[in-house]
């Protein structure tokens, strides 16, 4: 993680301050209007979180905050209504000199979003709906969503557990991470506030007001979504006149593999007409690292001669594992290799299918990989992931394959199991690593 964004405070009409951030220079302006659980500090942690934001802002001014209530800014006594968290925009939007912004709303953010669209149509340049509603739960002439009775019953659970990163982790499925959202919704909102909050979402319906949306708008559905959002989305777009639909569906086989940050490349198309291209000589990737245990004692022993031939041989088996998985071995270090794939569940997937061929040949190896951005030279890769990736494979042991925090975020739904590994110090590399073990 890099260095968080400076915090500062605006003050709405009432008095009430409003913790805001400014990331980027833009144009245009964005402002990332939160769900009733967010932090815009701690957000920053989570490197899924940070690099989404920091995509965000290169082809933006970010603008993001804690609505009144919520994360840093001022408490409230009571649940804010639709019109004071209204009220939180305009405040932050008059504090950062932004005269008009796009707004990027989901979830229960959703109705604010769509009635400050409405109010306000000449301080709105887009409306981006991600995961949105304008209402929650089910009625006579809306199908979707939960029972209303039983959503009551969902707020009494929601309440005795909150803390726990259920709703937060809910609201994101690629997060496995089940202390940060914990962490995130206990620094967010206290369990008093949570019931306030929800009974809001139960009570609010603004169907009426996607008719006065007159503002380009974008209808994104992520991948993986439940029906139940699906239909949400699906609604917005029908009575939105002129709404863009989008939607991010499960593509089956190795849906897993696929970009987790498509969501920014679509928002970006979708304001600039540009979608991001990567740089010639810097790409996404994961790194693998593999390494013969003991090679040093098994040279002694095998001799010079026969040793040569079983590196050979191991070359040739792990060159032949890459390429099944569509990766591509960079270099051979002498007693492992190094290698790239445009997938972490396949840079998994290979390191797992490695472990089991290379006991063909008597050996045993470790594994290490971490998804990040590599720089591409001309037979050759480096950069930070390539540090890690490798300081990871050295702290394996024999027949393990160990990742970072981050490749497991990356994986989500793939049906590859890991167990905790424990907190590490890298050396060269600067914080604490969680690392994370293959389940065998």
């Amino acid at each position: 993680m890099g260095e968080v964004p400076a915090t500062q405070y605006a003050t709405t009409s009432d008095g009430t301050h409003i913790a805001y951030q400014i990331i980027g220079d833009g144009p245009p302006d964005l402002v990332l209007v939160p769900i009733f659980s967010n932090h815009v500090e701690i957000v920053w942690e989570h490197p899924f979180f940070a690099e989404s934001l920091t995509r965000l802002a290169a082809f933006s001014r970010l603008i993001m905050f804690d609505r009144r209530g919520q994360g840093l800014s001022d408490p409230v006594v009571r649940a804010p209504t639709l019109e004071e968290r209204m009220d939180d925009i305009r405040a932050v939007m008059a504090a950062a000199s932004s005269e008009r912004a796009a707004l990027w709303v989901s979830g229960d953010a959703a109705p604010t979003g769509l009635l400050f669209c409405a109010t306000f149509p000449e301080r709105v340049s887009a409306l981006i709906l991600v995961g949105a509603h304008a209402r929650f739960t089910r009625a006579p002439d809306y199908p979707w969503g939960p029972d209303p009775a039983a959503f009551q019953q969902n707020i009494e659970t929601v309440e005795a557990t909150w803390g726990e990163g259920r709703v937060f982790g809910s609201f994101f499925p690629q997060l496995t991470d089940a202390a940060f959202a914990a962490r995130m919704e206990r620094h967010s909102l206290s369990p008093g506030s949570v019931r306030p909050n929800l009974q809001i979402v139960a009570d609010t319906d603004v169907r009426h007001l996607l008719g006065a949306i007159r503002v380009p708008t974008l209808v994104l559905t992520q991948r993986g979504s439940r029906p139940t959002t699906l239909g949400h989305s699906r609604y917005l777009a029908a009575n939105i006149r002129d709404a863009r639909r989008l939607e991010r569906l499960p593509s089956g086989v190795g849906a897993h593999d696929v970009d987790p940050f498509e969501d920014v490349a679509d928002v970006q198309e979708f304001l600039t007409g540009t979608r991001p291209q990567p740089e010639s000589d810097r790409v996404l990737a994961t790194v693998l690292f593999t390494d013969i245990v003991s090679s040093t004692l098994r040279a002694v022993d095998a001799g010079d001669r026969r040793w040569k031939d079983i590196i050979d041989r191991y070359d040739d088996l792990a060159e032949r594992e890459a390429t099944r998985f569509r990766g591509r071995v960079v270099k051979s270090t002498g007693d492992g290799v190094l290698a790239v794939f445009d997938g972490p569940g396949r840079a998994v997937r290979c390191a797992i299918a490695m472990r089991e061929a290379v006991r063909s040949l008597g050996l045993a190896q470790r594994a290490g990989l971490h998804t990040g951005e590599i720089d591409l030279r001309a037979n050759d890769v480096s950069g930070r992931a390539v540090n890690l990736a490798q300081r990871v494979s050295a702290v394996a042991g024999a027949d393990e394959v160990l990742v970072s925090r981050t490749v497991v975020d990356l994986l989500a739904g793939s049906e590859i199991d890991f167990d905790d590994h424990g907190e590490y110090e890298l050396k060269g590399i600067p914080g604490t690593w969680q690392l994370l073990k293959v389940r065998a």
